[in-house]
């Protein structure tokens, strides 16, 4: 039973080894939650983990088929003139590990190889000569796969969560701070 003589403000700051806060960020960045274990902190590890990455995964899911390829929506590109700019990307690479082949695909790609994973989260190839760029190869994508933004949005969204994530492992959480009176 705690102390009834021991109170403890609300806005104390808590004592929180963060032990080397870059570390966790960039073990956070990596693989979500994998920053908080490292600082002890375990069940944020845990609730992070089982969070965000499902998440990604079923994003992933939603955005894969037989016919086209599996995770169709996390690509990286910026081929400018063939339309093909992949902003989406940016919220979803804070994911570290689950959107770093979306980047080994994209480099294939635009230097001439075949991307080493198949299809597997790789940018639509462009037919040559197609003066539209990317845009019919997605819409033929898009009309296979209905739930195609669907899961786009998912991938986005827990890149965004993971993010907050991130931010966490380095900062530490956020407290309060309370303002000092003034003596009069």
């Amino acid at each position: 039973m705690p102390d009834k003589n021991v109170t403890v403000s609300e806005h104390e700051p808590m004592d929180i080894d963060l032990r080397n806060p870059y570390v966790a960020g960039l073990l956070a960045w990596f693989l979500p939650g994998l920053g908080h274990f490292y600082q002890k902190r375990y069940q944020k590890s845990l609730i992070f983990l089982l969070c965000i990455l499902p998440t990604f995964i079923a994003g992933c899911a939603l955005a894969s088929s037989p016919e086209v390829g599996t995770a169709r929506n996390v690509y990286w590109s910026w081929r400018w003139q063939h339309n093909d700019a992949r902003l989406w990307w940016l919220a979803q690479a804070p994911l570290g590990i689950a959107a770093l082949p979306s980047w080994i695909q994209a480099w294939q790609v635009n230097t001439g190889q075949v991307p080493i994973l198949g299809s597997f989260m790789a940018p639509p190839q462009i037919y040559s000569g197609d003066r539209k760029g990317v845009a019919p190869v997605l819409d033929e994508i898009r009309q296979k796969m209905p739930y195609f933004e669907l899961g786009t949005y998912l991938t986005v969204i827990a890149g965004l969560m993971n993010l907050l994530v991130i931010f966490d492992a380095v900062d530490g959480p956020f407290v309060g701070r309370r303002k000092e009176k003034k003596s009069t």
